[in-house]
């Protein structure tokens, strides 16, 4: 696997979170990604806490998209799909692979990883687009740390037989974001919505969302241009831009 034309990379023993050091790392307009091995204030959806245990994969990747939040927010469905690629390409085909919405990655029926974006700058535009990514290679995180009624976790190794080191890791990840950025950009966001919804888990089937204000439970049908989750409900269909979703 090579490392992919113009992405810059960094690989850190112990950071505060990637999240923080791709931040502040990035290298001018070029992708850059900042992997460490250890963090010591790591960092999941909503606020919370995030602990890896030695031997997981955990890595943020810093873009300059040039676009507003909107669109910025659909690299997570890229980000999705990459992770997907190479997770598929070092487990096998024996693996059950499927892409949870929001950008969790599920790898037979249990949680393998999970996606984080955060954006900085003003206005309309997006001056910095983070993409923290981890990913449960050895051991599954603390019990404490995960969310109550979430997807039990799983782990690659113990699932699969599959061993890597984190920074082999990253290189079939960095290549499969590559690629599928490319398409992105290149064609919009419709093949990457065909693209993930192939991969989708439960589609078709009865999921709950859970926002901060409401709980809505109906059949995942699709997700719309936006990348916003569709549910038939008895009151009809509705979009959700946001929310946990639970099984």
């Amino acid at each position: 696997m090579t490392w992919p034309e113009g992405v810059a990379r960094h690989v850190l023993d112990a950071v505060e979170s990637t999240m923080t050091a791709a931040a502040k790392l990035a290298e001018g307009a070029a992708p850059t990604w900042v992997m460490a091995h250890r963090q010591t204030a790591g960092r999941g959806r909503r606020g919370r806490d995030w602990r890896d245990p030695p031997g997981n994969f955990a890595a943020t990747l810093s873009l300059r998209p040039g676009r507003g939040p909107a669109e910025a927010a659909l690299y997570s469905f890229v980000a999705a799909l990459a992770l997907h690629e190479a997770l598929a390409t070092v487990a096998g085909p024996q693996a059950r692979l499927a892409i949870k919405w929001p950008n969790d990655v599920l790898l037979n029926g249990g949680k393998v990883a999970g996606i984080l974006l955060e954006s900085h700058g003003a206005g309309q535009g997006i001056g910095q687009l983070l993409i923290g990514i981890g990913v449960n290679l050895v051991a599954v995180p603390d019990a404490g740390t995960l969310e109550p009624g979430a997807v039990p976790p799983v782990a690659l190794a113990p699932e699969t037989g599959a061993r890597l080191l984190p920074e082999e890791f990253l290189t079939y990840l960095a290549a499969a974001f590559a690629r599928w950025q490319a398409q992105f950009e290149t064609w919009g966001f419709a093949p990457i919505r065909t693209a993930w919804l192939a991969r989708a888990a439960r589609l078709g089937q009865e999921v709950t969302a859970r926002t901060g204000t409401e709980t809505r439970t109906g059949t995942f049908d699709t997700i719309d241009a936006r990348g916003a989750m569709v549910l038939r409900t008895a009151e009809g269909r509705v979009a959700i831009a946001a929310a946990d979703v639970f099984f």
